[in-house]
This record gives C-alpha cells, sequence and structure tokens, in this order.
C-alpha cells in the first residue's frame, strides 16, 4: 500500500484523485495549496500528485523543493496545459512522470504500481572500476585467463574483436596487472590519425624537422617508456607506416623525425576489428608485421556469443549509472528478455549506452522492456541461449526473477507473486528451493493476515 499526497487547487479533482487512489488499495492526502503541500509530507509518504498550475507557489516550485529533501518521495506532475517548457522543467528537475488531467483509474493503477519504493539509509553501490572485465562465459573466462598467462611477458600482444567488444579495456588489463602497471599506459588510434602526422606522433620529431614543428615531441613510443604503448587498430595503417614500425618492433629502436635512433622499452599490445590474414592475402598488410604482432593473440568473443555476460554486464552498467543519493536501478524480467534477445551488432559498447539511456529516460527504479531502446534492433532473431543444459538454464532464469521481483517489491512476498503472475505458496516453494526463504524485512500490509 502506498501514500499518496495530492497537492492540487482544484478541490473537484483532488477529492477525484483521493477517491480513485484509496479505491485502489492506498492512503490518500489531499493539500489545497503548495505550501499546505509542503507542510503534510511526512516521512511515510511515498509519492507526491502534484499540480503544476496553482496561485501562489506553483508546482515547479514545489517539486524544486521536494527534491531538494535528503530522501524525496517521487513526485507526479499534473497539468491540464502541458508545454515544451514545463515538461522539460519538471523532468530535468527530478519529475517521476508529468501526466496531462484528467487521469483514467487505469492509467492512475499502472502509475502507483510502477512508482519508485521511497528507500531510506539505502547502501548505494560505489561506481565499478570502468576497466574491470565483466563476463562469466567461457568465451571471456579464456580471454581473462590468456591477459593473466602474458600480463609480466614482454612479448607482444594482439587484441582482435569486432568493434565494441572492447579491446582497449584487455589492453588496460594486461598493463594493470603486469609489472608495468606503474609505467604509463599510452593509447593511440592509427585510424583516427592522419597519415602524414601518424609518425610524428608514435615516434616524435625535432625541432625544425618540417614545416610547423616549433619544438621537440616525445613521441608515443618514447611517451610510454617503462609502461605499455597500446596501437589500436593497426589493421588501418598504411604499408609504409607498418614497415616502420616493423623495425620497431625488430630493433626496439624509434627513429624521430629528423633526429637519432633512440632506444625504447615500452611493450606493444596491438587491436583491430579487422581479418589481418585476410589483409595479408590481399596485400594491404605486411606478412612480417603480422607475425611480429601476432606472437601472443587475444580473440574477444562477440557478445551475442556469449549471452551469458549480457545481464552482468547490463547491472555493471547500471551500477556506473548510479546517481549521488539515488538507489540502482533494476531490470524487470522483461528488460532482461529484450536484452537477451538482441543481436547486439554494437556489442558491450551498443549494450552500455542501452543501459545509460535507460537510466536517463526512467524515473521508476524499475527499468522494464519498454524502456529498453535497442534503436530499431530487430528482435526477430533468436534468442541467445546461455551456455548450459535446458533444466539449469530455466532454473537460472527463474532464480533472477524472483530476486529481482523481490527486490523491486521491497521483500513484499505478495506483492512480488503478483508481479510474477503465480501464487504466493508456489513462489515460497520456490524460494526455499533457491535458498531465498529468510524472512522478508518488509511484511505485506493492507492485507488481512502477516505475511509469513
Amino acid at each position: 500500500m502506498a501514500n499518496v499526497l495530492i497537492i492540487d487547487d482544484d478541490a473537484a479533482l483532488r477529492d477525484g484523485l483521493a477517491e480513485a487512489v484509496t479505491d485502489l488499495g492506498h492512503h490518500a492526502e489531499t493539500a489545497p495549496s503548495g505550501r499546505t503541500g509542503l507542510a503534510a509530507l511526512t516521512d511515510d509518504t511515498d509519492a507526491v500528485l502534484l499540480d503544476i498550475n496553482m496561485p501562489g507557489m506553483d508546482g515547479i516550485e514545489v517539486l524544486r523543493r521536494i527534491r531538494s529533501l535528503e530522501v524525496p518521495p517521487a513526485v507526479v506532475i499534473l497539468t491540464a496545459f502541458a508545454s515544451a517548457e514545463n515538461t522539460i522543467e519538471a523532468m530535468r528537475l527530478g519529475a517521476f512522470d508529468h501526466l496531462t488531467k484528467p487521469i483514467g483509474r487505469d492509467e492512475l493503477k499502472t502509475l502507483i504500481e510502477h512508482l519508485p519504493a521511497r528507500r531510506r539509509n539505502a547502501a548505494l553501490p560505489g561506481k565499478a572500476s570502468l576497466d574491470t572485465l565483466i563476463g562469466g562465459s567461457e568465451g571471456m573466462r579464456r580471454v581473462q585467463k590468456q591477459i593473466g598467462l602474458a600480463a609480466d611477458s614482454p612479448s607482444t600482444v594482439l587484441i582482435l574483436g569486432e568493434t565494441g567488444t572492447g579491446k582497449e579495456l584487455v589492453a588496460r588489463a594486461l598493463h594493470v596487472h603486469s609489472t608495468r602497471k606503474d609505467g604509463p599506459f599510452i593509447a593511440v588510434n592509427c585510424a583516427a590519425i592522419p597519415e602524414e602526422l601518424l609518425e610524428s606522433e608514435l615516434f616524435g620529431h625535432v625541432k625544425g624537422s618540417f614545416t610547423g614543428a616549433t619544438s621537440d615531441r616525445s613521441g608515443a613510443f618514447r611517451d610510454a617508456e617503462g609502461g605499455t604503448l597500446f596501437l589500436d587498430e593497426i589493421g588501418d595503417m598504411k604499408l609504409a607506416m607498418q614497415a616502420k614500425i616493423l623495425r620497431v618492433l625488430q630493433e626496439r629502436m624509434v627513429t624521430p623525425v629528423g633526429g637519432k635512433p633512440v632506444r625504447t622499452t615500452a611493450r606493444v599490445v596491438a587491436a583491430t576489428h579487422r581479418d589481418l590474414a585476410k589483409l595479408v592475402a590481399q596485400g594491404e598488410f605486411r606478412e612480417d608485421l603480422y607475425y611480429r604482432l601476432n606472437v601472443v593473440p587475444v580473440s574477444i568473443p562477440p557478445l551475442r556469443e556469449r549471452p551469458n555476460d549480457i545481464v552482468p554486464l547490463a547491472e555493471h552498467f547500471l551500477a556506473q549509472s548510479v546517481t549521488p543519493g539515488q538507489p540502482m536501478k533494476q531490470l524487470g524480467a522483461g528488460a532482461i528478455d529484450k536484452l537477451m534477445r538482441c543481436s547486439w551488432p554494437g556489442n558491450v559498447r551498443q549494450l552500455r549506452n542501452v543501459i545509460e539511456r535507460a537510466c536517463v529516460l526512467t524515473r521508476s527504479d524499475l527499468i522494464e522492456a519498454d524502456d529498453i531502446d535497442t534503436s530499431g534492433e530487430d528482435h526477430s532473431v533468436a534468442p541467445a541461449l546461455p551456455e548450459s543444459d535446458l533444466p539449469t538454464a530455466v532454473a537460472r532464469l527463474e532464480e533472477a526473477m524472483i530476486r529481482k521481483a523481490l527486490d523491486a517489491c521491497g521483500g513484499n512476498r505478495t506483492e512480488a507473486a503478483r508481479r510474477l503472475n503465480i501464487n504466493r505458496q508456489l513462489l515460497y516453494t520456490k524460494m526455499q528451493r533457491y535458498g531465498l526463504s529468510g524472512a522478508s524485512d518488509n511484511p505485506t500490509t493492507g492485507v488481512g493476515k502477516d505475511d509469513v
């Protein structure tokens, strides 16, 4: 049962909303103005239905004051005359939603059901490291093992993988877990730098060596001295530059433009999304450089081939998107199903963007299927299949859905059973099966007997 405060100067509408809220099984309080509404707020207020156009203190100012509270309730703005200006301002200030009057009973019922729980003294997860390699699938376990084996070696590593799979994260992990971790990590995107500037970018130059060289430049190889130089998208490098990179790898010497050879101790890690063997066959990549780079190959599987990692990655990105002072959002069962059905052509980078977008545009603590925007992805493709037998996969999904339903309901098992569309006794049985049978910290209220 939710405690709803209705602030509106229209008595008829205010009383009508209060009656509807009460009929839906919730508790309603009313206030005829912004100031009396603020005075009526208590720690037990779960949500506020707030008119935007009121004499004296308007709804925007009331919203601003409510949102300044340490643990504010959810606020839904109501208006008979929605405009772009008041809609944008209300959502910017933290309104849960912005609705146009009149509000139907079904719409009100859905709204209250999706209101986020008001959480007090909730421990918020810290933002996870951006360099964390998330994933327990067989493919990612293999990558993680290869990183551990190769980290302390001075050998060149070639990271292969589609765009967005996290090649730079693997390169950083190789650096962070190596004896070179206290040295610099220098990343150069070979495809993003014009050909005529790449030599100076990598090897440096001396003052006056060419027009515009107004001072000495050390270059990426020397900047990475004692550390790691990451050459991203090396497959896009022109043949002439490939020859110079080959010479550096063979002799461990770099020659600045207009200068003399200098020894380098930087470890080289290269990456590409292209098929270098195919480029070699086509004469677009030097065969000798290919073999020099391909000493320790690390191949990152695309996200569609490691579906077991999709939800852990999504939850990792949810943790990164936590707004200070707010609880972490949760993924609903429908959202999980939609994520699992996407083919993810943009891989982990695309998933991160989808989750970040959902966090920004969803006021509820629970992200539902409609909140997941995969930008026109075709969901008619077959769903990604977990790497296990069918009974194990079903059990994992069932446990995850029960956990999320309980979290979304604050431990209220009656409400969780309703959301899962199963009866309470079946929920209890499944909770015992998965070791979730501890007493609820939030017993059901508003029913005839305790939820035990």
